[in-house]
This record gives C-alpha cells, sequence and structure tokens, in this order.
C-alpha cells in the first residue's frame, strides 16, 4: 500500500451479527495496524449502576433498548476520544449501533467533521439477527429483530453488506478491499 492513509471505518449494524463481524474481523484483513472499538465494549465499560438505570441504559424484555442523559454523556466523551485518536493518526474501525439512525449518525459526523471516513452498513435480515442472537446467548431476545431495520433508518451509507447469506470473513474482505 502506498504512503496514503485508510480512513476511519463506522460500521453501523444490529446487535447480533454473525462471529466476530465488528470491527475485529474487519481489522484482521487489512494491511495496515488500526484499532478496532465496538459500542459493545462502550456498554461493559459503564459503571454497574448505569446498567438498567435510567439516567445510563435499560433493556426492555421485548428487546427495547432505552438510553438516558448519564449515558449520552459518556457515549459522547467515548466518541470523541476515539475522534482524537483517528486525528492524531490512527486507522480506526467503530462497530456502532445507531438506536437513533440517522440522529445517531449525525453526532459521529459532528464529531468526525475534517477526517475522512468510509460508512459501512451492516444489515442482516431480522429473522437470520434473531436466530443469531438466540444461539449467541448474550443478548436480550427480540433486540436483534427490533434494531435490524431501526438503525438504518435515514443513515448515509458509502458501502453496504449484508451478512444474512454472507459470511462475515466475505463482508470485511469487501470493505477491506474498499478501503485499499
Amino acid at each position: 500500500m502506498s504512503g496514503r492513509r485508510s480512513p476511519p471505518s463506522s460500521q453501523p449494524g444490529t446487535t447480533s451479527k454473525p462471529g466476530p463481524s465488528g470491527p475485529g474481523q474487519v481489522d484482521a484483513v487489512l494491511p495496515d495496524p488500526c484499532l478496532a472499538f465496538g459500542v459493545d465494549e462502550f456498554v461493559d465499560a459503564l459503571p454497574a449502576k448505569m446498567r438498567e438505570s435510567d439516567e445510563g441504559i435499560t433493556f426492555a424484555t421485548d428487546g427495547g433498548v432505552s438510553v438516558g442523559a448519564d449515558f449520552m454523556a459518556l457515549q459522547a466523551a467515548w466518541v470523541e476520544g476515539i475522534v482524537g485518536m483517528a486525528r492524531a493518526g490512527a486507522r480506526i474501525v467503530v462497530d456502532d449501533v445507531f438506536l437513533g439512525g440517522a440522529a445517531s449518525q449525525q453526532r459521529w459526523w459532528k464529531a468526525l467533521a475534517g477526517i475522512d471516513v468510509l460508512w459501512v452498513g451492516v444489515r442482516c435480515e431480522p429473522a437470520v439477527a434473531a436466530g443469531r442472537e438466540i444461539a449467541r446467548g448474550d443478548r436480550t431476545h427480540g433486540m436483534a429483530e427490533l434494531q435490524a431495520d431501526v438503525v438504518h433508518q435515514g443513515v448515509v451509507y458509502d458501502l453496504k453488506v449484508d451478512t444474512t447469506h454472507t459470511e462475515s470473513l466475505d463482508c470485511a474482505l469487501i470493505i477491506a478491499a474498499r478501503l485499499s
């Protein structure tokens, strides 16, 4: 690869993409090193008191997810931290779930102003996503099906991949080819 820096990649999708399909799968096939971040790790890093809290994040029995003001404040700091690393020259891959659709993307766009970004939509048919959610065993049932379409509403992508019938490694190779 030439001296050209690969732009950050953002991969919004549901919470039940197959296997290691998030940032780890993509960074494994990129020719240059990058840092990978996912919203799941952000949620895991939240203080325990913010889980199942109106000010933090709550998971409804039907799979719905609600976030409060404290969650939004920490998420904004997380985004700014990731963007800071990109501005310092790091190649970044982010796996996020845009619960707010276009409004979620707008927050990232604002923070990423002046940085080249490849926006990748990772889709999966709701029924298939629901089956993967059950197989994972670590998600609230119904979450993937509820999110399968809403996370993409109004979101603009440079590239879309669909994991319904395509292996995650093949999707990662498509993304890597676009970044080359």
